[in-house]
């Protein structure tokens, strides 16, 4: 063989198998899956990483709701999806941040991760958010690290702020009393009076710690003696309460059409200590779609993944995040204490 014939194929076998290489050590953006795993099974997740992907990249950690809600928003018991929380993560990698959203434990993909529901604690849901972000932070790739829970998952999102290293926090539609007032709150005027006296023993119950056995057929799907334990563990936590002790930045978002949080909860989160921004989003209901306050529109929209995010969250969502996109300020050594002169 022409020995300049081997030598250019030999250069091309080479330059096939750097591309391979670089394309292997640096991912094209976009969507990828990405696992934790833990004593008890594992967690999937999927890594949205932006198009500028490159080294140190900021990251924000998506928490989601209660209930069957799945990574992308999205929730078993309705008739179909919304895709809320994968059009927020697109939205984010627009601005040039990555963002790791997750299947809670038992949920979804990680519906094998998931205890009996005797067995299960609000606190787990804490302790594997706080897994991710031990994860997130000491992955080379990315720098600056950001928290962000919807709804139920924006006091998660707290209580791992907590146990982790973190540089701020986002609350979207998040409430603000703790879950057995939201309860309170919801079922007030909907029970007839014996009713409602019996849901206020068990509230008051579960509050002190304490199971109840006799549970009215009624509100079994509420208090039924299996779920008790998860009430009890969640309803010790109190958002505006856990807020306050937090020394991040925070930003408190709010849709003003939201017909399960209101926007005085978002308020009740801006007091709870000073130099947390809020901001009141128009038009914006719970599954962060604009709609009008009607509820068939808003019924409408949570099984309607055509629906695009609310125009104004994205951008204020990144107005808040830009100056936490900066590398962390590196603290300087102090000098060392002069010794005694050489002899």
């Amino acid at each position: 063989m022409n020995l300049h014939i081997a030598v250019a194929r030999l250069t091309l076998v080479l330059a096939a198998l750097l591309f391979v290489l670089s394309a292997w050590a640096k991912p094209a953006p976009g969507e990828r899956p990405m696992t934790l795993t833990t004593a008890t099974g594992t967690l999937h997740g999927t890594l949205w990483l932006p198009a500028a992907a490159g080294a140190k990249l900021p990251l924000v950690l998506i928490i989601a709701g209660s209930g069957p809600t799945d990574r992308d928003g999205n929730s078993a018991g309705l008739p179909g999806p919304n895709h809320s929380l994968k059009l927020l993560a697109q939205a984010l990698a627009e601005g040039g941040w990555a963002s790791l959203r997750y299947d809670k434990r038992g949920v979804a993909a990680s519906a094998a991760a998931g205890p009996r529901e005797a067995d299960l604690r609000f606190d787990t849901y804490v302790q594997d958010a706080a897994a991710w972000l031990r994860m997130l932070r000491a992955d080379g790739r990315f720098g600056p690290l950001v928290v962000l829970g919807h709804s139920e998952g924006s006091l998660i999102a707290m209580l791992a702020a907590k146990e982790a290293d973190v540089d701020g926090l986002v609350s979207l539609a998040g409430p603000a009393a703790g879950a057995a007032n939201a309860l309170r709150s919801q079922l007030a005027g909907r029970l007839p009076p014996p009713l409602a006296a019996r849901n206020e023993a068990l509230l008051l119950a579960l509050e002190r710690g304490e199971t109840v056995t006799d549970v009215p057929a009624e509100l079994a799907a509420l208090y039924r003696p299996s779920v008790q334990p998860y009430l009890i563990s969640w309803f010790r936590h109190v958002p505006q309460s856990v807020l306050a002790t937090l020394k991040i930045p925070v930003l408190v978002v709010q849709g003003d059409t939201d017909i399960q949080v209101p926007v005085a909860d978002a308020q009740a989160l801006q007091r709870a200590r000073a130099g947390v921004e809020m901001s009141v989003i128009e038009g914006m209901n719970h599954v962060l779609k604009a709609v009008p306050a009607d509820l068939p529109s808003h019924l409408a929209s949570y099984s309607n993944p055509a629906l695009p995010l609310a125009p104004g969250l994205a951008p204020r969502l990144l107005q808040f995040l830009a100056p936490l996109a900066l590398p962390r300020p590196v603290t300087p050594m102090p000098p060392l204490a002069a010794g005694p002169a050489p002899r």
